[in-house]
């Protein structure tokens, strides 16, 4: 079952760590996102990790395709359960 505080946790989380993974510049401050998404999707629901990853079991854990996956996930997760997000917007 996913539940509100699981939307709520992914959506801020992946949020923040978007808005600063897409300006830095430094690779170690990247590197260290990635990793920090990998284990935060490691223990995330298995039922909202597959909701917002289409399938891919690699999803957010590609570094080729890292950017793209955190973007993808905060617009699923906005997309999806907007509502329940209302008290970001």
């Amino acid at each position: 079952m996913i539940t509100k505080d699981s939307i709520e946790t992914a959506y801020s989380f992946l949020h923040q760590k978007r808005n600063v993974y897409i300006h830095s510049s430094l690779d170690w401050q990247k590197d260290d996102i990635e990793y920090a998404i990998a284990s935060f999707v490691d223990d995330m629901s298995m039922e909202l990790y597959e909701a917002i990853s289409d399938g891919r079991a690699d999803f957010l854990r590609d570094h080729k395709r890292f950017e793209e996956d955190i973007t993808l996930a905060v617009e699923r997760l906005e997309k999806k359960w907007g509502f329940v997000l209302q008290i970001w917007h």
